[in-house]
């Protein structure tokens, strides 16, 4: 029997994330995000796209765990290792050039890509203005909703609900950060 590859994204994503927390001050259980990134996508950008879903929840394995693109296709199959795959940074680079990379290539990136792209900068922006990282000063998170709209400005043209919901994001986050 085949699993519900949704159902089954989650079980392997919440067992891969299980000891990483995000970094703001309620240290919430890392799970969440690629959670709601998956529900950005559903309910906002109105993607139904199984493997973009099932991608949505994995975005993160690779970069951030444990997580071969072997195990990835064997587990979900070649097109969500790839998804996941392109939206993977090279932890190796420093930080500063991982960002330029992903400006670089987001306009470049597959149909699919800039749909996670703009719900992971969604869900990110979200989190700074509703709980920043503790260790974040005001210009570092000035700098991030900046890179952030240079990653979207690549994406545009591809979902009009999800670009609203991340020009809506920016705004609040602009507010609240007093920006």
């Amino acid at each position: 029997m085949v699993p519900n590859k949704l159902l089954h994204a989650l079980s392997f994503a919440a067992l891969k994330h299980r000891d990483q927390r995000r970094k703001n001050a309620e240290a919430s259980p890392y799970i969440n995000h690629p959670i709601e990134v998956a529900n950005i996508l559903a309910n906002i950008g109105r993607v139904k796209d199984e493997a973009t879903l099932v991608a949505a929840i994995l975005h993160d394995t690779i970069e951030d765990t444990q997580t071969s693109v072997e195990e990835l296709e064997d587990q979900f199959g070649s097109e969500v290792a790839g998804l996941v795959q392109e939206l993977t940074d090279d932890k190796s680079l420093p930080g500063e050039e991982r960002k330029r990379l992903q400006v670089e290539h987001a306009a470049g990136s597959s149909l699919k890509a800039k749909h996670l792209k703009m719900a992971d900068k969604i869900s990110n922006v979200s989190d700074l203005s509703r709980c920043p990282p503790v260790s974040w000063t005001p210009a570092r998170l000035e700098e991030y909703v900046k890179w952030s709209e240079r990653v979207v400005a690549g994406c545009r043209g591809v979902n009009p609900d999800l670009e609203s919901a991340f020009d809506t994001t920016i705004q609040r986050a602009r507010q609240v950060l007093k920006m």
